[in-house]
């Protein structure tokens, strides 16, 4: 088991994700579930497969006001996730509400650049510069604001490493060398990413999408 690998779970049907689940659970560290599970199966959805015993990373993304965030997670419960997400964007009172409301074992980690955007995207939505100074300075935020780590992609990941050395970094967009980069733009190898400073990384499309997804998630093991 790698317990670093995480596997994204991107699907809206119930069975295959279980399938899924249980097809990686003797050498996946955890789960994740994002919006298109949870917007079709909801907390029961997510319940059910937090049976099988896996750790879930529970990647909703919360962006609002702090008050509707707080209240938002408190409604998670009586789930308790192992990792949840918030938008850093969404400001330190933000993430100091989300992290107060989320049960004690549960690290909330802050968003920052998703890895499907690069410089260009940035700039069409106002903000300037490269992703990685937009990166350290969001993950700067989220640290001041108590909250347990980031999202980065692993083009930032050894950046934040040093300036966070006790953060928990979630690097998605991972790729074996001889996948393609389908819709992210900041993508790394598994090994380089841990290298760089990852504490977990998430594996989706390499894996689930494979024929056989345990083979290739053993295989992305064995680079590790």
């Amino acid at each position: 088991m790698s317990r670093s690998i995480y596997i994204a779970i991107d699907t809206p049907d119930l069975e295959t994700a279980r399938s899924l689940a249980q097809k990686v659970r003797a050498h996946a560290g955890g789960i994740k579930l994002g919006l298109e599970f949870f917007c079709r199966n909801g907390r029961a959805g997510v319940m059910d497969l937090a049976h099988l015993g896996l750790p879930v990373f529970l990647d909703l993304k919360f962006h609002d006001i702090p008050n509707t965030v707080a209240k938002a997670i408190m409604a998670l419960r009586p789930f308790e996730p192992a990792i949840l997400t918030v938008h850093a964007a969404g400001g330190r009172a933000m993430m100091e509400d989300a992290k107060a409301a989320a049960p004690a074992g549960t690290k909330v980690v802050a968003v920052t650049v998703l890895t499907s955007l690069d410089g260009d995207d940035l700039g069409s939505i106002g903000v300037g510069g490269q992703p990685q100074a937009q990166v350290e300075r969001l993950a700067a935020l989220a640290k001041d604001a108590g909250l347990d780590g980031i999202v980065c992609s692993g083009q930032e990941v050894a950046a934040v490493r040093k300036a966070w050395p006790t953060g928990f970094l979630i690097v998605p967009g991972i790729r074996p060398a001889e996948t393609a980069a389908v819709d992210q733009k900041r993508i790394m190898t598994p090994r380089a990413a841990l290298d760089a400073g990852a504490s977990i990384l998430v594996v989706g499309r390499a894996v689930t999408a494979a024929a056989d997804p345990v083979a290739a998630l053993r295989a992305i093991e064995a680079t590790l």
